[in-house]
Formats: C-alpha cells, structure tokens, sequence
C-alpha cells in the first residue's frame, strides 16, 4: 500500500511545485506592470512617500482623461496614431518582402544560400547607433526626415531579415510535394505560395506580424533622432517628453505606458491561438 502511494506522492509533489514555481515567476513578471498601473493612478506625493504603499489612499484616473481628453495629452494622441501607422506600415511591408525572402531562401537551392541568411540576420543585429548618421543623411537627402513613411521605411530595414528568419523555418516544414501537386493543376510559383504555403503556414506568418508589429511598436532610438514634430512622433517619444525643465511627472508617463502596452497586449491576446501554435511549431524544427 505504501509502495503504490509513493508514486502518486510525489507527483502530486511535483504538480504542487509546479503550480507554485508558475505562481511565483507571474508575479515576478507582472508586479513591474501592476505597480506601473498602481502609479498611474497615485498622487505624487503618495509615490514618493515612504515606505511605499501598493494601494493608493487617493487614487484617481485623472491621469488618464488628461491623456484621452485633455490639452497636455494632445500630443500623445497624435503619437498613438503615429505609432499605429508606422507599425502597420513597416510590418506589412517587411511581411510581404519577408514572405517573398523566406520562399526563395527555402525552395531555390543555392551555395551561398546560408551565408546569405546569416547576412541577413548580421543586418538585424547591427547596433543601431551603428548606422544612424548614415540614415540620417539619406532621409534628408530624400526629403523623409520627420515623416510617418521615412520611419517606416527604416524600420522595414530590420524587421524585413527578422521576419525572413522567421517564415523560412516554418515554409522549410512545408512538403513541396504539395506545391508540385497544385503546380500540376495549373498553378504558378506564386499561386501555389499563396494557395498552399502560406494557409499552411499561418501560424507562423501570425507570429511573425506580431513581432514585427511590436518591434515597430516599441522602438526608441530612430523615432527619438528621425523625428522632430507631432506630424511623426511616436509612442516611446511622447512618453518621455512628459516631463518639464525641472520636474518629472512620473504618474502621467506611468498612465502612458499603460495606454502604449494595450494594443500589442489586445492584439496578442486576440491571436494567441496563432501564436502558441507558431512559437510551439518553430521550437521542434531541427
């Protein structure tokens, strides 16, 4: 009796410390977030009182009407409109020339195939600040300086490799057996791409607009030098321009953060059907 209760034990044990271990790293990860939306709601004065209270005594959403509604978060509604257009510019553009990439790079064979990956990637992990003054100098010269296309366009020159990494993994899984057979019926290359390859590969062409949209959503650097007025000011921009000659006002880029973390959080979760199924698809290929 006590040998055959010794298994079922420890994997209630396990199953125990699982649930626990699972508990304790949510909390990890959302108490940066909860104390972010705790924030956005306090006064100053209880955020910089010690010790620290999680619960507020005067909370209030005046933060968030000042951003929605008010004359000092005019601005920041022209960035969240700046970063929609930017973000959905530049991922559609990559995807498409992902897409294209990633088909060529995995049904024409080549010898310098691989290199020519790796390249791409190369050009995906270039240290930004590498290549900023060269950007600079052909956005001027082209006149797309502080504009929603000249960003966008800049931001297709790393999310286009990362996006072709991405999809080549998941059309490499695709039989081509398949697109012989739709070729046979009367199918081009490019029918039988659209027709067979990308339904199949949904998932994964899921995942990768999802990153494409929020490496777009959240970049920084090129906003903050390649833009200089509300006409192309994105998120992370306005965020940190709340801020005065001598003060901060923490709550109301708090309340900003929040705002700026729904849409990819709504969007994830809208397509998180897709999402596990391509990240779980993209973690067996050898």
């Amino acid at each position: 009796m006590t040998r055959a209760a010794a298994p079922r034990r420890r994997r209630l044990l396990a199953a125990v410390l699982t649930y626990v271990g699972a508990v304790l790293l949510a909390a990890f990860l959302l108490a940066p977030f909860v104390w972010l939306f705790i924030s956005s709601l306090a006064p100053l004065a209880d955020l910089i009182q010690r010790p620290l209270q999680w619960i507020p005594p005067h909370a209030s959403f005046d933060r968030y009407r000042t951003i929605f509604f008010g004359a000092d978060g005019r601005d920041f509604r022209f960035a969240l409109r700046n970063s929609a257009e930017v973000a959905g510019l530049a991922t559609s553009i990559s995807l498409v020339a992902g897409m294209l990439g990633a088909y060529a790079l995995s049904r024409f064979p080549s010898r310098g195939r691989s290199g020519l990956l790796y390249l791409m990637l190369a050009t995906y992990m270039t240290p930004p600040v590498a290549i900023l003054l060269p950007l600079y100098l052909i956005l001027s010269r082209v006149g797309l300086l502080n504009s929603v296309l000249g960003l966008a366009l800049v931001y297709t020159s790393f999310l286009t490799p990362f996006l072709t990494w991405i999809l080549k993994g998941f059309f490499d899984a695709i039989p081509e057996e398949l697109e012989e057979a739709a070729r046979i019926d009367g199918a081009s290359r490019v029918g039988s791409l659209v027709r067979v390859v990308l339904p199949l590969s949904l998932p994964g062409v899921i995942t990768a607009v999802l990153f494409g949209v929020i490496l777009a959503w959240d970049e920084f650097l090129y906003a903050l030098i390649f833009t200089s007025s509300t006409a192309a000011k994105t998120l992370p921009v306005a965020i940190s321009e709340f801020t005065s000659r001598f003060a901060v006002d923490y709550g109301l880029m708090a309340a900003g953060g929040i705002v700026a973390a729904l849409p990819p959080l709504i969007l994830a979760f809208a397509l998180q059907r897709y999402l596990i199924a391509g990240l779980t698809a993209g973690s067996v290929k050898g």
